[in-house]
């Protein structure tokens, strides 16, 4: 299962379960589908994780049958924003049909959905608005009552006061951030020590209006496969990815609309229903219809073609 509010989300006005439920898929986009279909709300819909409960296929080859899937009309992967402020966070979902929908249909849902999360309160992590998010309420905690001398017991004379314990500061946002990435990935693992000199920098992007999980995917995409010096190479992106500061809101300014983008079923790529037919992106749809085979980008052949004259130059005989 995803985390609450991630994960499978079932289209309405499906058709009752059969047996011939995906018979003219391909046997591989069919072993997937009936999985899919028979997972509850709430399920992982990772490529990752799939793989992992289908051992007969890949990573690579879960990927492509859902790609397939997508363009059939059985899913959209889509990510919407919840909170607000500082708790904006981005939420992902595999909205999930048995049976196949068209573009058309699958606009106006997500169009529909949009509209609701829209009206919807601004929810928080305290406080959540969609039952998706809900969790059950905690009782509050006893307040201690201070142990209070009676009017008949006098202080000894020679005894000392009362001294009275010292509590520990909580750690910043900006430090958890930090001691979290080597928790996530051990390339990124970190000391006290390293976090506590690289807590300032983690902060000055928070102070700058970004959020956590902001903070945490600009320090962990793109990693090279082996880290000598993790705390070098996050220091180095910390200060040279430091977005810039943006003007303070006026405190009548209207509170941000909640969005609900579309992303690429193959590339991940967000955008709004519309202009991804098939849930896939202008240029995963092109290779899909070419047969899984891209079209040549006309500045990277100029790039081939002038790198390997270069070559030829610098073999000629002096």
């Amino acid at each position: 299962m995803a985390k609450p509010g991630y994960g499978k989300r079932s289209a309405p006005g499906q058709q009752p379960r059969t047996l011939d439920d995906f018979a003219l898929l391909p046997t591989r986009e069919r072993y997937v589908a009936g999985f899919v279909d028979r997972l509850p709300d709430g399920a992982s819909m990772s490529v990752k994780e799939l793989a992992k409960q289908l051992p007969l296929y890949g990573q690579q080859a879960i990927g492509t049958a859902l790609k397939a899937l997508s363009v059939a009309g059985h899913l959209r992967r889509v990510r919407c924003s919840v909170g607000a402020g500082d708790e904006t966070r981005w939420v992902f979902r595999t909205f999930w049909s048995r049976t196949a929908r068209d573009n058309e249909w699958w606009n106006t849902y997500l169009a529909t959905e949009n509209a609701t999360q829209t009206a919807a309160p601004t929810a928080t992590p305290e406080a959540p608005a969609s039952p998706d998010l809900a969790a059950p309420a905690e009782p509050p905690a006893p307040t201690p009552v201070p142990h209070q001398r009676t009017p008949l017991q006098a202080p000894d004379a020679g005894s000392a006061p009362p001294t009275q314990p010292t509590q520990e500061a909580a750690p910043s946002p900006a430090y958890l951030a930090l001691a979290r990435l080597g928790r996530d990935d051990h390339r990124l693992a970190l000391s006290a020590h390293d976090c506590t000199a690289l807590e300032p920098l983690a902060a000055q992007w928070l102070d700058r209006g970004v959020t956590l999980d902001y903070l945490t995917n600009a320090l962990t995409a793109g990693l090279p496969a082996q880290i000598d010096s993790p705390a070098g190479l996050l220091r180095r992106r910390l200060i040279d990815k430091l977005p810039p500061q943006l003007p303070a809101t006026t405190p009548n300014a209207p509170a941000p609309t909640r969005r609900l983008l579309v992303e690429c079923t193959d590339c991940g790529r967000p955008g709004q229903p519309e202009a991804l037919p098939d849930g896939l992106c202008r240029p995963c749809h092109t290779t899909h219809s070419a047969g899984g085979q891209p079209s040549p980008d006309p500045t990277q052949l100029a790039a081939v073609k002038a790198h390997m004259a270069n070559l030829r130059d610098l073999l000629k005989p002096v």
